[in-house]
């Protein structure tokens, strides 16, 4: 299956110049999407840039990943409604070298045949002055032409300045500079990026001799009921552990809406089409397991084998009240750890635990999960309160070293909802 079609059974595909899909049909082609440093990760709405990288570079064709080391320290105006705030030069560098490592991560990187390149457009403007810039690039595209574009047009009422109205030269001669050095002939990116993308073939028209170069672009990504995708209740989701967690990525999938699951598949999955049709006949009145295969997928690739071990388990301890204590006992560091970073945890003192104490003691006045002794002996009473997912029928029971989950855990439940991990160290 070459790339167009790939794209089109997954509904990714938005738009395209005249010739593009013939032009990949015979010869190994190369295609860039830029990503500019504003954050120091990417979310999901950025991978999606990056599955379409996969794809083409899975299609045979060579992909560049194109930094916006230059770009990012003007900020581009699409899609936006106000002036960017303008990040520092140092924490556009640090973004940078964080998304870098990421993008290795993802595309298969070298030297030979359509190994995928890393490109930083800052290259192409460090040694460039003003003057040059303007008689250079500012002279190939007309101020009405560049006031056509939705990325400037919208903005018009609102404002927008200089720096970001040049954004769209920045970004065309980024283009020619591609085309020029790697013949790249494909630029390709949101549909949000159409009036960017075809400013740059536009140049590579006017500045170089018989050429020619397309645009591509793919779809963004909305949910069923046409809002913003790539959100939780607490924010944007993340591709970097240390800003959304394994686990809160997994339960991500598992949670979302079961009229996104067709598209957030086709959009997200490594499988063939034939595949992806086998799961959905297979599964089609339980869209719960397709949502178990994708999260299973995606956490693993963006993650890693053990990190999906444990944000699997750590949802079964959170949200499995039946769980087997075995299991519980079984389950390893990583995943327990994973389970302290999601609940309400408290770190106790590990010699109490090792001299032994009481178990209201312990959720008193080591743990105070319960503001008084009486409080602590009613919800035991009233079999409310769990010690590793077995019911604890007396305040008295004794807490020792023979409780602590890999020397070091305690899992605590008052009720079906309020879970507690103790930390004892």
């Amino acid at each position: 299956m070459n790339f167009f079609e790939e794209m089109e059974w997954r509904g990714m595909l938005h738009d395209f110049t005249p010739g593009a899909r013939e032009a990949t049909e015979n010869d190994m082609c190369t295609a860039y999407i830029g990503f500019d440093p504003t954050a120091p990760s990417l979310t999901i709405g950025n991978y999606v840039q990056v599955m379409v990288l996969t794809l083409w570079q899975k299609s045979g064709h060579k992909p560049i990943v194109l930094m916006g080391g230059a770009t990012g320290r003007i900020g581009d105006p699409s899609g936006k409604d106000q002036e960017r705030q303008l990040k520092s030069y140092e924490e556009l560098d640090n973004n940078l070298s964080h998304q870098v490592e990421l993008m290795k991560k993802f595309l298969d990187f070298g030297e030979d045949g359509n190994k995928a390149l890393l490109r930083n457009n800052h290259d192409y403007y460090k040694n460039m002055d003003v003057l040059s810039f303007l008689r250079n690039v500012g002279k190939t595209l007309t101020v009405s032409y560049m006031l056509s574009k939705d990325s400037v047009k919208n903005r018009l009422e609102t404002g927008i300045s200089f720096t970001e109205f040049s954004y769209q030269l920045l970004q065309s001669y980024d283009f020619q500079c591609l085309y020029e050095q790697d013949n790249c002939h494909f630029q390709m990116g949101g549909s949000d990026q159409w009036g960017n993308i075809t400013s740059g073939t536009e140049f590579i028209r006017k500045n170089v001799e018989n050429g020619k170069a397309f645009a591509v672009t793919s779809k963004l990504l909305t949910k069923s009921d046409g809002k913003k995708f790539g959100k939780s209740e607490n924010g944007n989701i993340w591709l970097d552990a240390s800003k959304t967690s394994p686990y809160q990525f997994y339960q991500f999938w598992i949670r979302s809406n079961d009229a996104d699951l067709p598209m957030l598949i086709r959009y997200f999955t490594l499988k063939t089409k034939a595949e992806v049709e086998a799961i959905e006949a297979q599964h089609a009145d339980n869209p719960n397991a397709q949502k178990e295969i994708l999260a299973e997928e995606l956490t693993v690739r963006i993650h890693g084998q053990e990190a999906y071990v444990s944000a699997k388990s750590a949802s079964q301890v959170i949200f499995n009240s039946k769980l087997d204590v075995n299991l519980l006992r079984e389950m390893d560091l990583p995943a327990l750890a994973m389970v302290s970073n999601e609940l309400t945890s408290f770190k106790v003192d590990k010699s109490i635990i090792t001299s032994g104490l009481k178990l209201e003691e312990l959720l008193t006045q080591h743990a105070p999960i319960f503001s008084s002794l009486s409080e602590c002996r009613r919800a035991i009473k009233g079999n409310a309160v769990s010690v590793n997912k077995s019911k604890a029928a007396d305040a008295a029971l004794e807490i020792g070293t023979g409780d602590l989950l890999q020397d070091k855990y305690i899992l605590v439940e008052n009720g079906k909802k309020n879970k507690f991990m103790l930390v004892c160290g």
